[in-house]
């Protein structure tokens, strides 16, 4: 069975087609929120603390750091702060310190900056993901051999120079394109977590039927772990919580193996464990009783993340009274 793994200074996250899904937090990423943007301009990162703290308490496996930020008014200023290529490094450095002081779960390094992608690793304890790497000739040739270097597992996503195709034939081939090129390096297929890409429903009434059959497809014949942007399901649609809450288990039974998605939603959350346990993917239903203890305090009264940061606290102080590398 293939198991990706990978891991904190404490923590320990196999991805695996036998392993409970893996929920990758996507909140800490400025792209499309213009207030975070201008915190981390400004200096602050104090949604950022909450939106950590809040995301491994509500169920977070893995914590998704983007870099990706625009400094308007600094940009004003100094010409220098238009390029990314200047931003994101010392950005991306600053996000994984902080982050990693307040929570103990991997992190997956997310930017289309290599020197971003390098800072990460560099300042990342553990062995965190990196994402991510296109069928692209140029992206394969720079970010490869960084995945080689920190022997770190890395996000594959199926477009390559010709853009993102419909046809998910053309994106299986570009996944299988990527495997091969890591084989090349010396990267086990383990190490590549394939990203099929979801397309919105709403735009395309196949997108389910096509994502769960590449999925399928991945599987059985290249023999990689999966992931995505589980929200693109849902884009452009009204009520988007309950087709995401539909679209992950039935994923998850195609064998789609994590996702990166905002786990402070409790619909979602419930689905996902749900799954879990009706899958084989929880002994003795140990994580569904404990989530189902927060949605009895959600019933009582509590928001969702108040609840479950509570009970995160307790568990992070267990985990502080005995020291030991915890799987997950």
């Amino acid at each position: 069975m293939t198991r990706t793994i990978i891991s904190s200074a404490t923590k320990t996250i196999a991805i695996g087609f036998d392993e409970p899904f893996c929920v990758i937090g996507e909140r800490i990423n400025p792209t499309g929120r213009k207030k975070l943007a201008a915190e981390l301009e400004a200096g602050d990162f104090t949604t950022v603390e909450r939106d950590a703290l809040e995301q491994v308490a509500c169920g977070a496996m893995v914590l998704d750091i983007n870099s990706g930020a625009v400094f308007t008014n600094k940009m004003a200023e100094d010409k220098r702060y238009a390029d990314n290529n200047f931003v994101e490094p010392p950005l991306m450095k600053e996000l994984i310190t902080r982050v990693q002081a307040l929570v103990d779960v991997p992190l997956c390094i997310d930017s289309s900056v290599p020197g971003a992608l390098q800072a990460g690793l560099e300042a990342t304890t553990g062995r965190p993901l990196l994402n991510s790497v296109t069928g692209e000739e140029e992206r394969l040739e720079v970010v490869l051999p960084l995945v080689k270097k920190y022997d770190v597992p890395v996000v594959a996503i199926s477009n390559d120079d010709t853009g993102i195709s419909e046809d998910p034939d053309v994106r299986f081939a570009v996944a299988k394109k990527i495997v091969e090129r890591a084989a090349d390096f010396g990267i086990p297929a383990h190490d590549i977590v394939v990203d099929p890409l979801v397309m919105p429903i709403g735009a395309m009434a196949t997108a389910g039927k096509q994502v769960f059959a590449l999925v399928r497809r991945l599987r059985e014949e290249l023999g990689v772990n999966t992931t995505c942007g589980a929200s693109n399901i849902s884009f452009g649609l009204p009520q988007r919580h309950g087709i995401n809450a539909a679209f992950l288990p039935m994923a998850m039974t195609a064998g789609m193996t994590s996702a990166i998605m905002n786990p402070v939603r409790s619909v979602e959350m419930e689905a996902i464990n749900a799954a879990n346990m009706l899958l084989d993917h929880d002994p003795n239903g140990s994580r569904w009783i404990a989530f189902s203890r927060i949605l009895d305090q959600v019933q009582a009264g509590e928001s969702f993340p108040a609840a479950s940061m509570a009970a995160q606290s307790t568990a992070r102080t267990g985990r502080r009274r005995g020291g030991r590398r915890s799987v997950a």
